[in-house]
């Protein structure tokens, strides 16, 4: 109901940013867009998503929350003043609103851009090893549901082959997903990002 759905986005707001909780709740809407779109209220819609608690919530004990439905998936574990949020996954199909009822919701420019100027810093070469495929044709993913403990080989370009300037560009493209979190501890986050980036 409404007030156990304000309960719901309250848990999000203590445990995201600004950001992160207005790009949960506006990939929400698109997801009402999509439904409107393909006259399919069933597979998709503003609130067909999951609210999962793992264990109870406690200072000293671990325990966690799920969100979990169309393009939004945040799963955020909790050990004392510890946070990981991992895995995640954000999207968005469409990704701009143009008409019905959230009409004019946008999302992922910010990612979209920062990622299109990362690519555009690198010379041939280190484009020939970051792209790893030109073409979609079809479903090329490499891992998704189904494929459970799937032993995935690195692969792209690493960062320790990244000039001054094209570290900066990857931090830019990293910090969009990790200032999600709430502030304090997309800091911390991006601390040990850069500690460990080569």
């Amino acid at each position: 109901n409404e007030e156990q759905r304000d309960l719901a986005f309250g848990l999000l707001k203590a445990s995201l940013s600004a950001k992160g909780l207005k790009l949960s709740k506006d990939i929400m809407k698109l997801n009402g867009t999509l439904a409107e779109l393909a006259n399919n209220f069933d597979e998709y819609g503003e609130w067909l998503y999951w609210i999962t608690i793992m264990g109870d919530p406690s200072s000293t004990k671990p325990w966690g929350w799920q969100i979990d439905g169309h393009h939004l998936i945040i799963n955020y574990f909790v050990l004392g003043d510890q946070v990981v949020m991992s895995p995640v996954f954000v999207g968005s199909e469409p990704v701009h609103a143009t008409s019905g009822k959230f009409k004019g919701t946008i999302v992922m420019q910010d990612e979209q851009d920062k990622g299109l100027t990362l690519i555009l810093a690198l010379d041939d070469a280190q484009r020939k090893e970051a792209v790893l495929s030109s073409v979609k044709d079809g479903n090329n993913a490499l891992s998704q549901a189904y494929k459970d403990n799937l032993d995935l080989d690195y692969a792209g370009l690493p960062a320790s082959k990244l000039d001054e300037q094209q570290l900066a560009l990857l931090l830019d493209v990293i910090e969009q997903y990790i200032g999600n979190m709430d502030d304090g501890h997309a800091k911390v986050k991006m601390s040990e990002v850069q500690e460990h980036l080569d």
